[in-house]
């Protein structure tokens, strides 16, 4: 018997090819921008299965979170690098989305982030989200809210200022280049609420400090953060 949805999927393919956005394969349903292969290779760090974690570590002493994590290891020349490149400079929206349903369904294995109310993206500065079109970081918002069935906050705290790349600075270097780079404009909406505030890397944590400490602000409200990568320094 002919399937005519694998022959106008097949149609489909030789019109526009559905490649995998990791390594170039064919193999691969349309509904995914990432091969089976590809997510099998991505350096999973586990860490939000354990408190004390690494990422935790980076914060202690300096923020009031509840729960941390980060989804990856970062490296440079890697697969993670790659597709970071892919989400924040090429457009590839629905690789961020995948990749942020990937993170909530390990959010959703430990009891450490169950009682999350909201997510909040860490804002970009307007004039580069206009630039770039979108904020990678609630690109990925989407992609967990899709997972965990949560609201997504845009509109609870904002970047005030264009901040200049933290790539070659240390971590006090990056947290003077943060410090009262963001405002907290809805207080009220995160009142009695645990938020988890979404970034697609961290490695000293200054820019997430620094948004953390503003979220705070609010009465009530607890903190708790994941990100895509971890890059070691």
């Amino acid at each position: 018997m002919v399937n005519l949805k694998e022959i106008k999927e097949s149609f489909l393919h030789l019109l526009f090819p559905h490649v995998c956005s990791g390594c170039g394969s064919d193999i691969i349903s349309r509904e995914n921008m990432l091969c089976m292969q590809c997510i099998a290779q991505m350096p999973e760090t586990n860490f939000h299965l354990y408190t004390n974690n690494p990422v935790e570590k980076i914060f202690g002493g300096r923020l009031s979170i509840v729960n941390a994590t980060a989804q990856y290891y970062f490296t440079k020349e890697s697969l993670m690098q790659h597709l970071m490149h892919q989400i924040k400079y090429r457009g590839n929206t629905e690789l961020g989305r995948q990749l942020g349903r990937l993170i909530g369904k390990d959010l959703q294995q430990t009891d450490r982030f169950n009682d999350v109310n909201a997510l909040i993206p860490l804002p970009l500065f307007p004039a580069k989200e206009k630039r770039r079109g979108y904020n990678q970081a609630t690109i990925l918002c989407e992609g967990i809210a899709e997972v965990m069935n949560k609201e997504i906050l845009k509109d609870v705290i904002v970047r005030t200022q264009h901040t200049e790349t933290q790539t070659k600075k240390g971590r006090v270097e990056r947290w003077q280049n943060m410090e009262g780079k963001f405002e907290l404009i809805n207080p009220e909406k995160t009142k009695n609420k645990h938020v988890l505030l979404v970034d697609d890397v961290i490695t000293t944590g200054a820019t997430l400090e620094a948004c953390g400490l503003e979220i705070l602000r609010a009465s009530d409200t607890k903190l708790s953060i994941a990100t895509l990568c971890f890059a070691s320094r």
